[in-house]
């Protein structure tokens, strides 16, 4: 019998670190034969190359998609949005797979959906059902959840949600987040090893700083980034910064973290793309988190680490009791109650609401296994 072809679509560092276990298991799998097409800001100079991290990691990539515009302006993103439509169905085309597994809420992610809906090709979604107010996000990902066939959620809550969409309950299935499996199994870098390998030392307290653009927010996004910058300087912290996604404005807020981190060496740091090992290795060593990715959200609490949540890109996300919300005004104020051992104590009595490090198994098992179609029929919820 010939291995089902499971073709994964990735564009952005942190959505692949969140594939990894389940790339794998894919690939360790004897029902299962693994796709793997690169695009956007793997291919990206700018953003750190991380299709090199893939190949690393020892995946083989079938097909790369270069489809990253000027990434800073909404213009450019849907013009490559709209370019990676075009190059995603010769590469769909040559690759003939059985099913499309898609992860998350990016514009390219969505580019891969609609292709393959309209060459039909079953998709499967993980991290459908959840809410992101704040960002362009919400809108992308419950569109994909509309062209897909399978869907892995990662809490009861998110199952309801795809099903309240007309989504047949059959094909829901509470996997948990995919990103609890990496803290579960992979080895994570001593705290010397860490400090070695980005040439950087955390210091008495640290913090971990990602933040990504609001995309919906129609904001001065210098006058934004002055407001944090500014009570960043004022906490007593070291600093490990990541780079923003190749999102409108995202350039801004990269150019900007270059710029503090030549001002103190020894205090901030930048990185572009930690890589997966890294990025978890840094959120066990560091005191807090700061920022708005969704990393902090679901990831952080399995660390019982406080986590500074500015604005609104990740409202309405479920949260695990290791979450303060803040505006950008009260940030300052945020970040010491976050350091306050008042606080730091709670958060060790936490466990991580988004699963327990299992995810990939649960996806693996249904993706060899489940009845393929391109039919789908709405379901009506109950009166």
């Amino acid at each position: 019998m010939s291995k089902r072809k499971i073709c994964v679509v990735t564009g952005a560092r942190a959505e692949y670190g969140l594939f990894y276990p389940i790339l794998k298991r894919i690939q360790d799998s004897g029902a299962l034969e693994l796709q793997l097409i690169a695009t956007t800001m793997h291919l990206s100079e700018e953003f750190g190359s991380t299709y090199k991290q893939i190949e690393n990691d020892g995946f083989k990539i079938d097909e790369t998609i270069e489809n990253l515009l000027s990434p800073d302006s909404k213009s450019a993103i849907a013009k490559s949005a709209g370019l990676a439509t075009i190059l995603l169905t010769d590469a769909y085309a040559r690759l003939n797979p059985d099913i499309v597994l898609l992860l998350g809420d990016r514009y390219e992610t969505h580019a891969a959906a609609t292709t393959a809906m309209l060459m039909n090709i079953p998709i499967a979604h993980i991290h459908g059902g959840e809410i992101t107010e704040g960002a362009v996000d919400e809108q992308i990902r419950h569109s994909i959840t509309k062209m897909s066939y399978l869907h892995f959620t990662s809490t009861k809550a998110y199952q309801q949600r795809v099903i309240q969409l007309g989504e047949d309950p059959s094909r829901v299935f509470v996997s948990g987040a995919p990103g609890v499996d990496n803290i579960v199994n992979l080895k994570l870098l001593s705290k010397a090893e860490l400090e070695g390998d980005i040439n950087w030392e955390f210091g008495e307290k640290s913090a971990l700083f990602t933040y990504h653009p609001v995309t919906l927010a129609d904001n001065d996004i210098n006058d934004e980034l002055n407001h944090i910058f500014t009570a960043l300087g004022q906490a007593d912290i070291n600093i490990l910064f990541t780079y923003a996604n190749a999102d409108d404005n995202g350039r801004a807020i990269n150019q900007k973290i270059e710029k503090i981190c030549q001002t103190n060496p020894s205090k901030y740091k930048v990185v572009k793309s930690l890589g997966q090992l890294r990025y978890l290795s840094a959120m066990k060593y560091v005191d807090i988190l700061i920022g708005n990715t969704s990393s902090g959200i679901i990831e952080a609490s399995s660390f019982q680490k406080p986590v500074v949540n500015i604005g609104d890109r990740q409202k309405g996300r479920l949260q695990s009791g290791n979450i303060i919300d803040c505006s950008i005004e009260t940030l300052k104020t945020a970040i010491s109650h976050a350091l306050s051992s008042k606080f730091q104590k709670n958060c060790k009595t936490l466990s991580n609401i988004y699963g327990n490090g299992d995810a990939s198994d649960t996806i693996v098992d249904v993706l060899s296994n489940a009845k393929l179609s391109i039919v789908k029929k709405f379901v009506d919820m109950d009166k």
